[in-house]
């Protein structure tokens, strides 16, 4: 048997019960706070406790048995009317905030270069930009990573079904926080092989 982790699909729709009685939100993660005395180089942040690997199919697993572990998949019917609700639902919360905000124009919809843009301004961040001046980057180096495979993996599952546009635009972030990721990569491997500075002369 292999050790590869399993994940399990929860059905929503199980859940829909219990999310209507409205349970309150759980009180937000403590971060730490941000040093303000500023750092020749980053700063890598790692987690108190190790991130658990993305969990993978067994390599020789057939399909079936992937399927036969999931729940079923909606109806046609169950997504149509979910989209429905969904979309009235959202359109709710658009009319309120936009009469708290008059001058507020219609939220565009949401496009491929939207997706695109989250995940590239989501690595950068992990790599360190956007540090406010005279405070040390903070480089989350292994979730840049998972960030930009995402990037990659939406390449590869997309490919042949994007615009031209759509296309460039995605290969040029890749290739764009892939060239930030060697040079980080770079420097840190830099400081890690200098030398420790000398200890300072005792008094006499």
């Amino acid at each position: 048997m292999s050790d590869t982790p399993k994940f399990e699909v929860i059905d929503r729709r199980k859940m829909k019960a219990e999310e209507e009685k409205g349970h309150g939100l759980e009180k937000p993660l403590e971060r730490e706070a941000v040093p303000s005395e500023a750092s020749a180089g980053p700063r890598l942040v790692t987690p108190e406790k190790p991130s658990e690997p993305l969990p993978k199919n067994d390599v020789g697993a057939p399909e079936q048995d992937v399927l036969g572990e999931m729940p079923p998949a909606p109806t046609a019917e169950e997504s149509r009317q979910q989209k429905t609700a969904y979309d009235a639902s959202a359109q709710r919360i658009e009319d309120l905030v936009r009469a708290q905000n008059p001058g507020m124009g219609a939220t565009p919809p949401v496009g491929f270069e939207h997706l695109v843009q989250q995940l590239y301004l989501s690595a950068m961040i992990q790599m360190g930009a956007g540090t406010q001046e005279g405070q040390r980057p903070r480089v989350d180096i292994m979730g840049a990573r998972q960030t930009i495979d995402l990037l990659g993996v939406l390449a590869e599952k997309t490919k042949g079904n994007l615009t031209e546009v759509e296309d460039r635009t995605l290969q040029t972030v890749l290739f764009d926080v892939r060239m930030a990721f060697l040079e980080l990569t770079n420097m840190i491997s830099m400081q890690g092989m200098q030398a420790p500075p000398p200890p300072p002369p005792k008094k006499r």
